[in-house]
């Protein structure tokens, strides 16, 4: 069958190892993995922060004044690249921007926030500026580094408290959806083990010489830079951090003066910004409260800090004649990216108060640097858009009374010898905040008491005295209409054409179009309609190219259903685009499924949740930093018109429409929907689910007209606990559990539910998968296959060998592999052999870490077919002949090829 031209035109506008820390707390609470922490502290990433350093070299005169380095550590949320521009926007020879470290327990994925920042540093020219991911490692108690303990599993204490999906990090990840229809894709990318930590960008930086940081999200990368290389602490010459509130009060969520209708107060007088946990502590802001013990390693290291504290930033909310005045002054590609981002984040804010509730908080303080700076440091900071002052404050890291062990803090909680050797009964020995809905912190009737991460006014000698910033300067020019003198200075650096961005995504290329690709079947009868449920795992990858292989007329994919509490972050959904985009089926929907697994949702605030299960994958390597970047070969594909966008409309209940709500991002349970009208009276359609059950048991929850469609369940997931056997499950980073399989206890619930309903279900456990998980065998077969998407797969695979046997992270990639066996068995070639038994099964899920997501067979269970046996040589001879097909084969076989495309004026094709 072949792919013919039927391409619609779309309106769119024209290497070391890898470091990542999540906050203290987690780390040290993590003796449930099976992992001695009496001796060692294991620092898991979860979200990157960048880090800026600059040197402030005095100068005898400005002629042979020395430009001040630079390093930024950031978490690469949208004002965080606002900031970043406007760095590289200054005259370098007084302000170079030298390094950028990425925190990976904040508001972006490692992944994600590593690449688009390549990307913005390519559209501006600066491939020069080092990029370094926050941090795998261990830490002794004396403070040594042990590089080589690489540990990324932990919880997500803090970090909770940031919604997972729409207004959190999916849309930081995209930015929104801008990112890929906008920024040029370079040369650097995230690439496994060549990556460079943040460590290594940061010792490498401040061991050249005196600099400045910039830490503009969590402060995880640099506490353990001073606590492991004391001895550099001396070339840090100032350190300006935008976080805390110390007299700040918030000005959102107040009722309205002389208002009539019942107002409920919501964040208004607080000192913090925590608008998902205000209920439980209304001290802290988010910057801070990520990581409270690394924050105050950071403020009471004894280096001169200046503090832009909301105190500051709420005097500087966006105003619309700002935005009016952004609007006109889109110059440049980076004023235009910036405006974008804005224009955007307004357009889908939750309420009709962005004006009054969306502040300049990290750009406010990259000006401010950079104004005290030039300013040399003098008169106590003076500078032009802050009035400045000094505190005396600190970081509160537990809650008072101290010296009470309630299992909460992992510093002292069931130690001899408190870690770090912690002052018993001091400052760091309260309780310690144990999510959004610790009881503890909650009070009846009233706001949170916990003050986790707030950043207090103290005397005495806990105390560290900080310059602050305490409001902006209003402009000096009183007739004009941005109120702000940093209104004017920002505006005016973005759209200035010096050290300008030279080109964007579509106009790098003379001759760019968006096509979008589809299938012409013709008269082809169509085979069994599928819908595949995937949570984009490098397997499931491989399984949606086996799938798309298969001739039509023996499958049909319906749809692909996306689960985003698996193996991969929410945004590599524009992953699958592009890999449907090569394959020429732009025409398959994709819908977005649910970012927590069942009973794990904030039952206060749906949009935020506990990781209890999730937190088994790795967040660094051999987890979701490769995950989410098909482990760095994931910008070798075609870039497809499709993508994720934040695009909305008031018909799916957002507040406003935006400017194209036709692109907007469809859900799991709509595209669902969509596919059942579609069918004819008594057609069925076949699920194949390749990651933890959720979509598929909300879809049962959706009651008998949504399940009534189903033909057959094939779930590849699951061990089956044979009498011959001691192989057991593959929760590596959980030994305490067994016998459990990582898509089972994903959601013991959600696979509870499915495996024990009514439905038709078939199992690929783990036992069989086990047999085709031969790296040797499949890429002997595949080498010989010359298809562009068998050398993909194979490149692919190759990677994953290699890394298997490389490294230690990479231990468990073989598991990977036998995830396309769902597919092969769902098809039911006659060459495989493929045999089932019948048993009665039952799903523990009671909440207990060490048996949930096990399979038990049990004669009150529900009836299920499990794959025993199949010729494993066969399969392999199956797969490679498959992809190596001339049948249904790429339409664009990679980015390379389509920048080709894109620079030659006839390439042969029917636009």
């Amino acid at each position: 069958m072949n792919f013919t031209g039927v391409w619609k035109r779309v309106n769119m506008p024209k290497e070391s190892r890898l470091a990542f820390c999540s906050s203290w707390e987690d780390h040290l609470h993590s003796n449930h993995f099976g992992k001695s922490t009496s001796s060692i502290i294991h620092l898991v990433a979860v979200f990157p922060l960048l880090m800026l350093a600059s040197l402030l070299t005095p100068s005898v005169t400005p002629v042979t004044a020395k430009p001040h380095n630079i390093l930024v550590d950031t978490d690469v949320d949208t004002d965080d690249f606002f900031a970043i521009l406007y760095l590289l926007k200054q005259n370098r020879s007084e302000i170079n921007l030298k390094a950028i470290t990425i925190n990976a327990n904040s508001w972006a994925d490692a992944g994600h926030a590593v690449n688009q920042l390549y990307d913005i540093l390519y559209m501006m020219d600066r491939d020069d500026i080092a990029v370094g991911v926050g941090g795998e490692g261990g830490i002794l108690q004396d403070g040594t580094m042990l590089p080589n303990d690489l540990s990324t599993v932990g919880g997500c204490r803090y970090r909770q408290a940031i919604p997972s999906g729409l207004g959190g990090q999916l849309d930081v990840d995209t930015n929104f959806g801008i990112r890929k229809a906008f920024l040029p894709q370079g040369k650097r990318g995230y690439s496994p083990l060549g990556q460079p930590t943040a460590q290594e960008v940061i010792i490498q930086t401040l061991s050249s010489g005196p600099a400045t940081v910039i830490i503009i999200g969590a402060h995880t990368n640099f506490a353990i830079f001073l606590m492991t290389h004391p001895h550099l602490k001396k070339n840090v010459e100032h350190i300006y951090v935008m976080g805390g509130g110390v007299r700040s009060m918030n000005p959102t969520g107040c009722c309205p003066e002389n208002s009539k209708s019942v107002c409920r107060i919501g964040q208004c007088g607080d000192h913090g910004n925590l608008f998902t946990g205000y209920t439980s502590n209304p001290y802290a802001e988010f910057n801070i409260f990520l990581d409270p013990f690394s924050a105050y390693q950071v403020l009471h290291s004894g280096i001169p800090i200046t503090l832009v504290p909301l105190d500051a930033t709420n005097t500087i909310p966006i105003s619309k004649d700002f935005f009016m005045e952004f609007q006109q002054k889109q110059m440049t590609y980076e004023a235009q990216y910036c405006f974008k981002s804005l224009k955007m984040a307004r357009d889908t804010w939750f309420d009709d108060q962005f004006y009054a509730s969306y502040f300049m908080w990290d750009s406010f303080t990259s000006g401010i640097a950079v104004s005290i700076m030039r300013n040399g440091h003098v008169h106590n900071g003076e500078n032009d858009f802050a009035e400045m002052g000094y505190r005396n404050i600190t970081v509160v890291t537990s809650n008072t009374p101290y010296g009470i062990y309630d299992g909460s803090n992992p510093f002292f909680d069931d130690r001899t010898v408190p870690k770090f050797h912690l002052q018993k009964g001091g400052v760091h020995s309260g309780h310690v905040q144990m999510g959004l809905l610790d009881r503890f912190c909650l009070v009846k009737n009233g706001k949170g008491k916990c003050q986790d991460g707030y950043t207090k006014e103290v005397t005495g000698p806990h105390s560290a005295r900080v310059l602050v910033a305490k409001t902006a300067k209003p402009n000096r020019d009183p007739a004009s209409l941005l109120d702000r003198e940093f209104f004017n200075d920002f505006l005016h650096v973005l759209s200035a054409p010096q050290q300008s961005g030279r080109f964007n995504l579509t106009t790098q290329f003379p001759y760019y179009k968006e096509i979008l690709y589809m299938p012409n079947f013709g008269n082809i009868r169509r085979g069994k309609g599928v819908v595949f449920d995937m949570d984009m795992s490098i397997g499931d990858f491989v399984a949606l190219i086996y799938l798309l292989k298969v001739p039509v007329n023996v499958i049909e994919i319906k749809g692909i259903l996306v689960s985003c509490n698996g193996w991969a972050n929410a945004a590599t959904i524009d992953v699958i685009y592009d890999l449907l985009h090569m394959m020429g089926r732009d025409d398959i929907p994709v819908g977005l499924g649910s970012f927590f697994a069942l009973g794990q949702e904030n039952a206060l605030l749906s949009t935020v949740g506990d990781c209890k299960y999730r937190k088994a994958i790795p967040y660094g390597s051999g987890g979701f930093l490769d995950s989410d970047t098909l482990f760095g070969l994931s910008r070798m594909l075609p870039r497809s018109p499709r993508r994720y966008t934040a695009e909305n409309s008031v018909k799916f209940g957002a507040p406003r429409d935006t400017d194209h709500p036709e692109l907007r991002q469809p859900i799991a349970l709509e595209v669902w929907e969509s596919i059942a009208k579609t069918l004819d009276p008594g057609q069925k359609v076949t699920i194949l689910t390749n990651g933890p059950l959720t979509n598929i048991a909300k879809i049962l929850a959706a009651g008998p007209n949504a399940t009534s469609i189903i033909e057959t369940v094939y779930i590849v997931g699951g061990y089956t606990n044979e009498a011959n056997t001691r192989s057991g499950g593959n929760l590596f980073t959980f030994p305490s559990n067994k016998d459990a399989e990582f898509n089972i206890f994903l959601d013991p619930l959600g696979a509870k539910a499915v495996i024990e309903s009514i439905l038709d279900v078939v199992l690929i456990p783990l036992n069989i998968q086990r047999k085709v998980s031969s790296f040797h065998h499949i890429l002997k077969n595949l080498k010989v296959e010359k298809t562009p998407e068998a050398k993909f797969v194979h490149r692919l695979l190759s990677r994953l060998y290699h890394l298997q046997r490389k490294h230690k992270s990479y231990h468990h990639m073989g598991m990977f592999l036998g995830e396309v066996l769902g597919a092969a068995i769902m098809v039911a070639d006659p060459v495989l052999k493929a045999a089932m038994d019948v048993a009665r099964l039952t799903v523990l899920a009671n909440g207990d870490l060490s048996t949930d997501g096990q399979i038990r067979v049990d004669k009150q269970g529900s009836l299920i077919r499990i794959v025993s046996t199949l010729d494993e040589f066969a399969y392999y001879g199956h797969l490679a002949n498959l992809l190596g097909s001339k049948n249904q084969s790429a339409v664009i076989g990679s980015f390379r090829e389509q920048k080709r495309m894109w620079t030659t004026p006839n390439t042969g094709r029917n636009w």
